[in-house]
């Protein structure tokens, strides 16, 4: 079977510049999605084809995904990321990966040793937020997890990611061997300390001493990731295999932006990111409040408002000019206000995301935006409403969205199809949903406390505001509801 490392490629696909015979699993990665294999890997390539070294990644996967490492094995860890902007597209063949482990093709006891070699400096995720096994309403480990529950019982067999990393730490620590970094990668806020209270809550219901020495010995550096990165589909792997001139299943397509800034706060070491552009910085918050608002919160406002006027793609949204002027505004107006960064012009930073918006080669479908509402609500657009209620300012926008998911997570868009809602809480959502009328909806929903916490759902005037969008999307429908707002 031909594959991308047994196939001579075109002059113009880029390739690894450097011996990959000389790398070593210093890095261990959980989550060999498609974001990660368009950023934090390619960006360690980038590394090593500029300064060269030995800084591979060790790819981890639990219970899925081991077809998709099996395949990753047999064209020898390399992969292709295609580069798709307005005027072309670039085809690069990543290196840095040199190894991979799943549970279903090896064993759970060989990917724990892993963690355990000498070598191993830092130890990355990208799980989404459901991986790390928190619970939302108090940003603690949340025992009642299923995976957390066998974990604790059988904590030299663990199923969950901190239940990994604590046994992990544990046998490094038994063995004298430095410990690791572990770096979030996730788009979350404050991902540092997401994590770090997930392996410490394991820890301390393991033993006092081992969460003692884990919070002395390791770091968890908080981290803000940007780029658009869209699932892969068979019509866009085709489209790799057509630049590249063989078809690669574990391929993935992107927009050119790449953006990472991370704490600089490193145990045992870390690649000369900075090669790669990566700002090394020692607060991570501004960054992340920004892209979290202006990117993240008005990606979501598209995503649900969108789907329900039938629009498939972002690039579509950008397309119809109420939802693009809207994009804009809820940037500029009501986000930008809320954000507490300094030294970054706004207005341009507004400007330059509805232009990757409407990059006509993406195709990022808005239901995969959708997807996972209520765990992306609170970051990118709850925080902001709390801050527009204290100064009491106006955020129709804002208001308009939060409506947005409450209408998608209702199960119908507006020509009455059935919306394959994702979500993990999706067993509390739906019985809200299905006991509840529509003139109940917005009451019934404010009820999850996972999402909206104590204060929302008492606020009078953030009821009220929910409940009007609410009316103006179920009388006019997502487009005039928007347009409506544009004109007040």
């Amino acid at each position: 079977m031909e594959t991308i490392a047994s196939t001579p490629l075109p002059d113009k696909v880029q390739q690894p510049q450097y011996d990959r015979q000389q790398l070593r699993s210093r890095i261990v990665h959980f989550g060999f999605g498609a974001f990660h294999r368009a950023h934090q890997a390619l960006l360690t390539d980038r590394v090593l084809n500029a300064r060269g070294g030995d800084w591979g990644i060790c790819e981890i996967s639990l219970f899925s995904g081991d077809q998709l490492m099996s395949q990753l094995r047999q064209q020898d860890h390399l992969y292709t990321v295609l580069e798709k902007g307005a005027r072309g597209n670039t085809a690069i063949i990543i290196g840095a990966v040199n190894e991979c482990l799943n549970a279903k093709l090896d064993s759970l006891a060989a990917i724990i040793e892993k963690f355990c070699e000498p070598q191993v400096a830092i130890v990355s995720l990208t799980i989404t937020e459901k991986g790390y096994c928190i619970d939302p309403a108090t940003g603690r480990l949340d025992e009642t997890q299923p995976r957390i529950v066998h974990d604790l019982q059988n904590p030299a067999e663990p199923h969950s990611a901190p239940g990994i990393l604590v046994e992990a730490l544990s046998r490094r620590r038994e063995r004298g061997l430095a410990p690791f970094t572990v770096l979030s990668c996730d788009n979350i806020p404050d991902n540092g300390h997401v994590v770090k209270n997930a392996v410490l809550g394991m820890a301390r219901k393991r033993s006092a001493e081992l969460a003692a020495w884990i919070e002395a010995h390791v770091t968890f550096p908080a981290t803000m990731v940007d780029r658009i990165v869209p699932a892969a589909t068979d019509e866009a792997l085709a489209e790799i295999a057509a630049e590249t001139g063989v078809f690669d299943p574990c391929a993935i397509s992107c927009e050119p932006f790449i953006q990472w800034v991370v704490e600089d706060n490193f145990v045992a070491g870390r690649p000369a990111w900075e090669a790669a552009d990566v700002q090394l910085v020692d607060d991570v918050m501004p960054w992340e409040q920004m892209k979290l608002r202006m990117l993240n919160g008005s990606h979501s406002f598209l995503a649900w408002l969108g789907y329900l006027a039938g629009h498939q793609h972002i690039s579509d949204c950008m397309e119809d000019t109420p939802f693009r002027q809207a994009a804009r505004r809820l940037m500029s107006d009501e986000q930008a206000p809320t954000l507490s960064i300094t030294g970054v012009d706004l207005n341009a930073y507004a400007d330059s995301l509805i232009a990757r918006f409407a990059n006509p080669a993406l195709k990022h479908r808005t239901w995969q935006i959708a997807m996972d509402g209520s765990q992306k609500l609170p970051q990118r657009m709850l925080d902001s409403v709390r801050v527009h209620l204290q100064r009491r300012t106006r955020w129709p926008l804002l208001a308009l969205g939060i409506a947005g998911w409450m209408r998608y997570v209702s199960g119908k868009d507006e020509a009455g199809n059935t919306i394959d809602v994702r979500d993990p809480l999706a067993e509390k959502i739906h019985p809200l949903v299905t006991n509840s009328s529509e003139d109940q909806r917005v009451a019934a929903l404010l009820t999850l406390k996972e999402i909206f916490a104590a204060d929302l759902p008492q606020n009078a005037e953030f009821v009220a505001a929910i409940q009007h969008a609410w009316q103006c999307l179920a009388e006019n429908g997502a487009r005039q509801a928007i347009i409506d707002v544009l004109n007040d």
